[in-house]
């Protein structure tokens, strides 16, 4: 046995064609692996001694192996700004641009490891880690007590998808492809905005009720909203365990794409073993978390030092740069004519958001004893049901053309810029946490 195949025997690489892992292509793995390549860098090949050849070949195969690998830079940089106090702003601006090639690293690793999981287990890691970074980032806003923040952050990546990413991947794809009609298959997309509506429902409920009276024209309590945001999480997480069932069992057919595999595959088989991409997976998870504490620690000084409304910097900046590489991709795969992979990509993560993340949110603070709620403002959830609706009027043919998605372009804009004018709303600790810190008094957007 040479020192390759004792690399791949190590590894759990099984030379054997019978038994090499089922290769698992899905929407959000085609669309980051647009961003991946061959490293053009060989590292160790000179060198005798067998493990530090291992060592630098995996370090090749994922730290070089993105062509944004150049963003990496910005993390250890951003903790040494942390450490030595160099400016709040600069710690959340190199944060986030830390965040980009480690959101496209997870989608890859997460791939790699469904290579021998099995296509359910694999399938099941790929949809449910397709939205790590929006998690993570809502789990220490959760711990730290900004709900505001928390509750931004999730609405701005489901507007992101829905309008932004949607609507550039239909404007790229129409240009690029007007001597004929643009056409997708509905079905997934039927069930992903249905879902959607339901999210829309279970957001919209509780603003209702807050706004609302009963018959002895009594306003109902802050108890009872509470109450009925919990239901509606337990109900939005039962129906994604069904969209899961339906997605990896009953018709998986509708979701599985029959793009041919992309070249971080050798042969049809994982470039890393089982235990490297786990190990990968598990360290870049931490440095992730540590980006998403550092981005919500300094997120209200980067707001006062770049005079923009946090509500802008949550809804707006940090879904683009914390999913720039599979937004990228989506908008690619439009522009080479295969809009069911972008629409795959944009809806299944505007999904995913609404009937899992935000819920699973609700449901952690409830153990956690923080009362968290579905309840968003007027203009939230305005935004939100506006863009389901219209998304849902776009996609109702079939067919595309750059026309809708620069309709939908748009539609973000005008969120975008409402959200840049009009005053922030913090909650009750929120602000009483800038007030403390002397925030509020340096900026007259901060509003109760």
């Amino acid at each position: 046995m040479d020192s390759n195949e004792a690399w791949d025997a190590e590894n759990g690489i099984v030379s054997d064609s019978s038994n090499e892992p089922k290769i698992i292509q899905t929407a959000h793995s085609l669309s980051s692996s647009l961003l991946r390549k061959k490293s053009d860098v060989a590292l160790g090949l000179n060198i005798r001694s067998l493990l530090v050849r291992r060592i630098l070949k995996n370090l090749q195969d994922v730290i070089l192996g993105t062509k944004i690998c150049a963003l990496f830079v910005a993390i250890p940089f951003a903790i040494v700004a942390e450490y030595h106090n160099f400016g709040r702003a600069w710690v959340f601006a190199l944060s986030l641009i830390g965040l980009a090639p480690l959101a496209e690293r997870v989608s890859f690793l997460t791939e790699q490891i469904a290579y021998y999981t099995g296509s359910t287990v694999g399938g099941l890691l790929n949809a449910t880690c397709g939205n790590a970074t929006e998690l993570i980032i809502a789990i220490f806003a959760l711990h730290q007590g900004k709900i505001a923040v928390l509750k931004y952050s999730l609405l701005g990546s489901i507007l992101s998808n829905l309008l932004l990413v949607l609507g550039s991947s239909l404007f790229c794809g129409g240009l690029a492809n007007m001597s004929e009609e643009q056409k997708f298959d509905r079905n997934q997309a039927d069930v992903n905005i249905l879902l959607l509506f339901l999210g829309v429902l279970c957001h919209a409920l509780p603003l209702f009720t807050q706004h609302s009276e009963d018959a002895a024209g009594t306003a109902f309590s802050a108890s009872s909203i509470l109450l009925l945001s919990r239901v509606n999480s337990i109900v939005l997480l039962v129906a994604y365990i069904a969209y899961l069932f339906f997605q990896l069992k009953t018709h998986r057919q509708l979701f599985d794409s029959e793009e041919e595999p992309d070249d971080n595959c050798e042969d049809g088989r994982a470039i890393i073993g089982f235990w490297s991409a786990f190990s990968w997976l598990v360290g870049m998870t931490v440095v992730i978390a540590l980006l998403s504490e550092y981005i919500v620690g300094t997120i209200e000084a980067a707001s006062i030092s770049w005079g923009i409304p946090i509500s802008f910097l949550s809804i707006i900046l940090l879904p683009i740069v914390g999913n720039a590489a599979e937004h990228a991709g989506a908008i690619i795969f439009a522009y080479k004519n295969k809009l069911d992979i972008s629409l795959a990509v944009a809806l299944g993560s505007a999904t995913q958001i609404s009937i899992f993340v935000v819920p699973l949110c609700v449901i952690v603070a409830w153990i956690m004893h923080i009362k968290m709620d579905l309840s968003l403002s007027i203009l939230e959830t305005a935004s939100f049901a506006v863009s389901v609706l219209v998304v849902a009027f776009t996609l109702q043919d079939g067919s595309s053309h750059y026309m809708k998605g620069g309709v939908l372009l748009f539609f973000y804009t005008v969120i975008a810029t409402s959200l840049l004018v009009l005053p922030y709303k913090t909650d009750n600790d929120d602000q009483a946490n800038l007030i403390g810190s002397g925030l509020i008094s340096s900026v007259g957007f901060a509003g109760a």
